[in-house]
């Protein structure tokens, strides 16, 4: 049958007509079974020349695959229906040329493989909704899904969500999976961004991890990238459409185009990739990553979008932004002009707290060191909120008193401060005690990243498995440029190409006994501690000491390498990083970098 009697053979059964005023792109787009047995398929692609529905099997084609027109409906729009049931295979052909779809839920082959038709009403989990933690409850816990076991894949990570459980961990962030090239990689160059990675277990491992998850009483949050694809994407995508604009640029790639021509269906594709996650897996929450490197200069900024499109979906989703801008409109209400988020990471109170317990002064830890800072960070984590930033060498951020405590997302370690040192190395164990202490105790949302809990040992280093060797070889030199010093000095930077820089990232699950006590005790008192801000902030330069009070409980934190003693109101040693802290006399006695908790 030919490619146009099989399409009219269709057209009855048709998509129904948008409402009055509804466009044609915000209709849902890519591959969607319905009751009847047919899929809806729909794509953007104004730039295509020509476009047509590739199937597989059938007995149409040579090779068994069967090709359908599309039809052009208004805006770049094609659409059809056909009889292609879940798990179909299909491509686009494009000016001749098989392109996945942009709007894929399934790649099982990878990148460069077809698209899968997937029906999201069998995947694993459908049933009664989840009760997410409160935001005082939550506490988070940054997982890779591909170093987290030996596996590396959703399914296996689910036998140790019960520890994670019994320790205090309410919620689980895990690094992108939207399909990206090779086998194993970072997630933050994804191409399909809302097709979840096939070397993990795809969409099906995905659901079941959130089901598990669930069950287990810890909610998911995933981390998305909705600021540039990756290289080997460009241009299929490209073929498609406008996906990219020239009018900006972003440190990993072209930036995609949110407000130039023809940006409306660009926006609706990504916030429909957003609310997919949420609606079809019953992801609690999103984070965004690096919304400073999202260029839109629309009415509604595009991440005020997402949030506004997954609250309406589901008032208690989480939408979390990673902004290095230290501005607070990120997390305001669109009524006072905000974006709307529920939190931000906030970047410097991380800053503050290593830089007291390394040292380290290089880059933009070279304006940190002060335990004045830390104080600061303590009350609002923007320790940059409006005054001269000497690394910036301008003003730089703004007062963000008016966003409640947990509008803040803080972390003594994570993905980047880890895996963007030259060598991935975790921070110095005897300092561990003292970054879990700070963050866990402070009135913010903590984070804890994977293997801290316990002392993890191995390294998280920068690994990749480009599919394009142009773009491997660049990774390669931009990463050995940027860490020359090393190699001058006899060590050779990681290779991120090399299956060895990934093998030697995942957990080894070697254990600190007396850190591993440590995280369930700091999490079980923090459960104590009151809500809101902290009551009062006190700290001593030279003595390098610094005292918090959270209603009743005081946290004290000696980040001097000497012991101190520190004046205390309470009597009660409720628990502290080392065995030699006690209180006498009005003062607690602690160790050098150590902290006690009091009431």
């Amino acid at each position: 049958m030919s490619a146009r009697r099989e399409a009219r053979r269709f057209a009855p059964d048709r998509i129904r007509a948008p409402e009055a005023g509804v466009y044609p792109w915000e209709l849902p787009l890519g591959a969607w079974p319905r009751p009847d047995g047919l899929t809806e398929f729909r794509v953007w692609a104004p730039g295509a020349g020509t476009i047509a529905l590739r199937l597989a099997g059938g007995e149409a084609g040579s090779d068994g695959s069967r090709d359908l027109e599309l039809e052009h409906v208004g805006h770049g729009i094609h659409e059809t229906v056909a009889e292609a049931p879940p798990g179909s295979d299909y491509w686009f052909l494009v000016n001749g040329i098989e392109l996945p779809d942009p709007s894929s839920r399934w790649q099982p082959a990878g990148l460069r493989g077809p698209s899968r038709v997937l029906d999201a009403s069998t995947l694993p989990g459908a049933g009664p909704s989840f009760d997410p933690p409160s935001a005082e409850e939550l506490v988070l816990y940054e997982m890779h899904v591909g170093t987290f076991t030996p596996q590396g894949t959703f399914e296996a990570a689910i036998p140790h969500l019960r520890e994670l459980a019994e320790i205090g961990i309410t919620a689980i962030e895990i690094m992108p999976v939207a399909e990206f090239p090779g086998h194993y990689g970072w997630g933050y160059d994804g191409v399909y961004i809302s097709a979840a990675h096939s070397t993990y277990g795809g969409p099906h491992g995905l659901a079941r991890l959130v089901q598990a998850a669930h069950e287990g009483g810890i909610a998911v949050i995933l981390d998305v990238v909705y600021n540039h694809l990756g290289a080997s994407g460009v241009t299929a995508m490209t073929a498609f459409g406008p996906y990219f604009t020239g009018k900006y640029e972003t440190p990993w790639g072209k930036a995609i185009n949110f407000d130039d021509a023809d940006s409306d269906p660009v926006r609706e594709w990504v916030i429909q990739s957003a609310i997919g996650w949420v609606r079809d897996f019953g992801i609690d929450g999103l984070r965004l990553d690096a919304i400073h490197a999202i260029f839109d200069s629309g009415a509604e900024h595009i991440v005020a979008a997402i949030a506004r499109r997954v609250h309406e979906l589901n008032e208690r989703a989480l939408v979390i932004a990673e902004s290095g801008l230290n501005d607070p409109r990120v997390m305001r209400h669109p009524e006072r002009g905000g974006y709307g988020c529920d939190a931000a990471w906030a970047d410097d109170f991380h800053h503050a707290l290593r830089v007291l317990l390394t040292g380290t002064r290089d880059g933009y830890y070279s304006e940190f060191g002060s335990v004045a800072q830390l104080a600061k960070a303590y009350h609002r984590p923007y320790v940059h909120d409006g005054g001269y930033s000497t690394f910036r060498r301008r003003r730089f951020g703004a007062p963000a008193d008016d966003v409640a405590p947990t509008g803040f997302v803080v972390f003594s370690q994570n993905h980047d401060q880890v895996g963007n040192r030259a060598f991935g190395d975790r921070l110095p164990a005897h300092v561990r005690p003292l970054a879990a202490f700070s963050t866990l105790l402070a009135p913010f949302v903590p984070l804890l990243f994977q293997g801290e809990e316990y002392g993890e040992p191995a390294p998280f280093q920068f690994f990749s498995d480009h599919i394009d060797e142009k773009i491997a070889a660049a990774t390669r030199e931009g990463r050995r440029r940027e860490f020359a010093a090393f190699e001058q000095f006899g060590r050779e930077i990681p290779d991120p190409q090399s299956p060895t820089t990934f093998e030697s990232s995942k957990l080894t699950r070697e254990r600190d006994a007396k850190l591993a006590r440590l995280y369930p005790e700091l999490l079980a008192a923090r459960r104590n501690l009151p809500g809101g801000d902290a009551h009062e902030i006190e700290f001593d330069e030279p003595g390098r000491w610094l005292r918090v009070r959270r209603g009743p409980f005081e946290i004290v934190s000696n980040f001097a390498g000497e012991p101190r003693r520190v004046a205390c109101a309470g009597g009660r040693l409720v628990l502290a990083t080392d065995e030699e802290s006690y209180i006498k006399d009005g003062y607690v006695a602690m160790a050098p970098l150590s902290g006690a908790l009091i009431e």
